[in-house]
């Protein structure tokens, strides 16, 4: 068998854009995948076509997958993540095809079945909302969709050192949402890397007197391990963090120092679906869980979901399908993943999922739209097209 085309769709989804891709093969199957960078698809798409595609897809062999994807990512030599979410982008590619090839989920090929529920963590829920009545009063409509756990940001526009206002009123909200949705579900706590060390230190000192905090997440950016660690080694809670890392390097920095308790790898930027498997591997040999992060498209999170059911040390998996557009669920056919509040184990072979072009075409990608997290209009306008 080999790989004859690829093509890929970029499309909208709100304030982010997805782009999604298709491997076609000499023997008639497709791979679906997805290569989302958030708010960098264009240039994920051009280095896919222009570089990749070019000189290792077409004529490939897409159970070869191991080799193939070794020599992409020792040959770009530059790294980061438009190249790594580019070869992520080809490598689930492959893996669809293989496991259509063999009339088997993926995950069938990687473990097969180790977690027969997979707890989902409400994310994406909360856009538009500043004040602590109102996190509260949407907290209790996502709890009645039966999810256990929630995680936000409450710390607004803040940078660095938060002012005492800033400080006051993330633990307002934080004491507002856990009164509205009680002990029984947990909360964690997203601090999208904003903080210092001194003032990630004093908001986790405060978050401990809450009793139902699951984690606080990269307090600082989480490409200083050193200071990510120092945070973690003065605090109770559980630390989350490794979104922004891309390379197996990194990850065993960061699974060797112990980081953190929770390693947050994302399977469409890692380079795919074996590298998470051999991340997650690092991280059990160090008593570290793994909980995917999963912010782009429904096919990028269907990817992650075959790496948590077929390994052990999973702790939870993001989702952000029910906070989303309401034109999400239509890219993959309609597929609905969750119901109440857990994710349902996927039977077809490969993914499990198909695109749907015409839902694709329906909505076209929308230039440079999605605000800085530290200018206001993340806010403010984080739901205005659902």
């Amino acid at each position: 068998m080999r790989i004859t085309k690829l093509e890929s769709f970029l499309c909208n989804a709100g304030l982010r854009n997805y782009l999604f891709l298709k491997l076609h093969t000499d023997e008639g199957i497709v791979g679906i995948s997805e290569a989302s960078l958030e708010w960098q698809e264009e240039a994920t798409q051009r280095v896919l076509h222009e570089f990749f595609e070019k000189r290792y897809v077409i004529g490939a062999n897409p159970f070869d997958v191991e080799s193939l994807c070794h020599r992409m990512v020792r040959d770009q030599y530059q790294g980061g993540a438009v190249a790594m979410t580019a070869i992520s982008g080809i490598e689930i590619g492959c893996w669809d095809i293989i496991g259509k090839a063999l009339g088997q989920p993926i995950y069938n090929l990687i473990g097969g079945i180790v977690h027969r529920e997979i707890p989902a963590y409400a994310n994406g829920w909360y856009g538009g909302k500043a004040d602590p009545r109102e996190f509260a009063a949407k907290a209790k409509t996502v709890v009645e969709k039966g999810y256990r756990a929630l995680k936000f940001d409450p710390f607004g526009t803040a940078s660095k050192n938060l002012t005492r206002e800033e400080l006051e009123l993330a633990l307002d909200i934080v004491t507002a949402v856990h009164e509205a949705v009680g002990p029984g579900v947990e909360l964690f706590i997203e601090g999208h890397g904003r903080m210092s060390v001194h003032s990630a230190l004093e908001v986790a000192h405060r978050l401990e007197q809450v009793s139902n905090i699951g984690f606080f997440e990269e307090p600082v950016t989480s490409e200083s391990l050193d200071l990510l660690k120092e945070v973690k080694e003065k605090t109770r809670i559980r630390i989350a963090a490794g979104e922004r890392l891309y390379t197996l390097p990194d990850y065993f920095r960061f699974c060797a120092m112990r980081a953190a308790e929770i390693v947050q790898f994302d399977v469409d930027h890692i380079g795919g679906i074996l590298p998470a498997k051999k991340v997650a591997a690092m991280a059990e040999a160090q008593d570290i869980f793994f909980a995917p992060h999963a912010s782009v498209g429904p096919v990028a999170a269907q990817a992650a979901l075959h790496i948590d059911i077929s390994t052990s040390n999973l702790f939870m998996q993001e989702a952000f399908h029910e906070f989303d557009v309401p034109w999400r669920s239509e890219f993959v056919c309609g597929y609905q993943p969750i119901e109440h509040g857990k994710w349902k184990i996927p039977t077809k072979p490969g993914l499990g999922v198909d695109l749907d072009d015409e839902a694709i075409k329906a909505h076209p990608a929308i230039p440079n739209n999605f605000p800085s997290l530290w200018d206001r209009g993340w806010i403010t306008h984080f739901d205005q097209n659902r």
